[in-house]
C-alpha cells in the first residue's frame, strides 16, 4: 500500500545533509526521492513532487556535435521466446553507471545557476570513468530547457547539457538524458488537457533532433510518473516515442511505468492499472526500448531511509519484474539504486548487484542513485568526500572492472 507523507522522509535526509553543506559556505542544492507518496512539499517550494530514484559499449561514429544525422545506434535484436528460467551469466550487464544529478535541482524558474541548481562537472566523469563506470543518467529539468511550450530550447542551459553530454561521450561513456519532472511540467500532468502529448512530444521531438548522431546517448523518457492513470502515462509515452522516430532518431528508449516506477510494484494496483497491464500497450516502431524501473531497501522502497530491510530485500522486490520481463519477451533497466552504509544494506546492496547480474538476460544495466556536486552528507552520495572514495563505491567496484 502507498505511503502518504507531506514531506518524504529521504526530503528530510536531504536537507539535514544540506543544512551542513550550507554552514560550511555551500551550495543550497537537493533533490529527494518518495517512490510511493504523493506530491510532496519540496525544499524550494511548495508543489513539486519529488523523487531520488556484459558486452562493450558500440564504437560511436564520431563526437557528439549537437546536430542531427546518420549513424544511431541499431535497434535491439528480436527477442528469444520467453523463458521462466535464467540461463547462467558470468559477465556484469552492459551498462554500470550512476546518476549524474544537478541540473535538475530547485524549484525556482529559471533559476539561477550555482544557487539553484548546477550542474555536474566534466572531472565528474572523469572520476567516474576511472571507476570503471560506462553510463550517465543525466537529470535536468524540462521548464529550464524549454520554457514554452512547443517552443525553443533555451540555448545556454541546454549548452551546458551538450557540454556534459559532449564529454562523457568522449570518453567512452554512455548518457541517458532524463527530464526530471514527474510526467508534470510546470506542475500539470503530460496527456493532460493543460499539458497535452503533443507538448510532451515536441520536446522529445528537439532532443531526438538534436542527439541522434550519437549512438551513445539513451532517452529516459522522464523521472517517475505518479498520481496519474496508467493509461494516460501510456498514451504520453507512446506519443513521445513516435515523435523521437519520427525525427530519425534510433536510440535506445528507457520507459518507466507509473506509481514511481517500482520494480516491486510492477504488478501492483494501487496507482491505477498495474504498469505489468498497460505497459504492454507501448508501442516502438524500432523495437528498441527497455522498461526502467527504480528500487530502494528500505521499509517503504521510497529511498527516504538509510536502513534496509533486510539482506536480500533487493532481489525480493526485482522478483515480479524480472519475470514480467522474461514472460513478455522484453528488456529492463534498473534506473535508480541505493542502500546506506550499514552491515545490512551492504550486504543487501551487493546481493542486489548479484540478483542484477542473473537476471542479464532481460536487465541492461543499472545506475545507482546519485552523484554530483551538491549532495554534501547524503548517505547515498558517492560524491569523494575529502579526497576519498564513499563507502559504497567499494561495494560497486567489483561489478565494474573492465572485461
Amino acid at each position: 500500500m502507498p505511503i502518504c507523507r507531506s514531506l518524504s522522509t529521504k526530503r528530510l535526509s536531504m536537507i539535514a545533509a544540506l543544512l551542513l553543506v550550507s554552514a560550511c559556505g555551500g551550495s543550497e542544492l537537493a533533490e529527494g526521492n518518495d517512490q510511493e507518496g504523493q506530491a510532496t512539499t519540496s525544499l524550494f517550494g511548495p508543489g513539486e513532487p519529488t523523487t531520488t530514484a556484459g558486452a562493450p559499449l558500440p564504437a560511436d561514429e564520431g563526437s557528439f556535435s549537437g546536430l542531427a544525422g546518420a549513424g544511431a545506434a541499431a535497434p535491439l535484436a528480436n527477442p528469444a521466446p520467453p523463458s521462466t528460467e535464467a540461463p547462467p551469466k558470468e559477465t556484469p550487464l552492459p551498462y554500470r553507471g550512476v546518476n549524474l544529478a544537478g541540473g535538475e535541482f530547485g524549484n525556482v524558474l529559471p533559476g539561477a545557476e550555482g544557487k539553484d541548481y548546477k550542474w555536474p562537472t566534466a572531472s565528474e566523469v572523469d572520476y567516474y570513468v576511472g571507476k570503471g563506470m560506462n553510463t550517465f543518467r543525466v537529470g535536468f529539468k524540462w521548464e529550464r530547457l524549454q520554457p514554452k511550450a512547443n517552443g525553443d530550447l533555451d540555448a545556454k542551459y541546454v549548452a551546458k547539457l551538450d557540454a556534459l553530454v559532449a564529454h562523457a561521450t568522449s570518453k567512452g561513456a554512455a548518457v541517458i538524458l532524463n527530464p526530471h519532472n514527474f510526467a508534470r511540467y510546470y506542475g500539470d500532468t503530460v496527456g493532460s488537457a493543460k499539458v497535452p502529448s503533443s507538448v510532451f512530444a515536441d520536446l522529445w521531438r528537439r532532443l531526438a533532433l538534436r542527439y541522434a548522431s550519437s549512438s551513445r546517448v539513451m532517452f529516459n523518457l522522464v523521472n517517475e510518473p505518479n498520481n496519474m492513470p496508467t493509461e494516460q502515462w501510456v498514451n504520453a509515452a507512446n506519443a513521445a516515442i513516435a515523435a523521437i522516430r519520427d525525427a530519425g532518431a534510433t536510440n535506445l528508449i528507457h520507459v518507466p511505468g507509473n506509481g514511481w516506477t517500482g520494480a516491486y510494484s510492477w504488478t501492483h494496483n494501487y496507482y491505477g492499472t498495474p504498469n505489468a497491464d498497460a505497459m504492454l500497450d507501448i508501442v516502438d516502431p524500432a523495437n528498441n526500448l527497455v522498461f526502467e524501473v527504480h528500487q530502494y531497501l528500505d521499509s517503504n522502497s521510497s529511498g527516504g531511509s538509510d536502513q534496509c530491510v533486510s539482506k536480500t530485500i533487493g532481489r525480493e522486490r526485482l522478483v515480479s519484474f524480472v519475470s514480467w520481463l522474461r514472460a513478455h519477451g522484453k528488456k529492463g533497466f534498473v534506473g535508480e539504486f541505493a542502500g546506506g552504509n550499514n552491515p545490512i544494506c551492504n550486504a543487501a546492496v551487493e546481493d542486489m548487484l548479484s540478483a542484477m547480474m542473473d537476471a542479464s538476460d532481460v536487465l541492461l544495466g543499472w545506475q545507482w542513485w546519485a552523484a554530483g556536486p551538491a549532495w554534501g552528507n547524503y548517505p547515498f552520495s558517492l560524491h569523494p568526500a575529502n579526497g576519498e572514495d564513499r563507502p559504497q563505491m567499494s561495494l560497486l567496484a567489483p561489478y565494474l572492472a573492465a572485461e
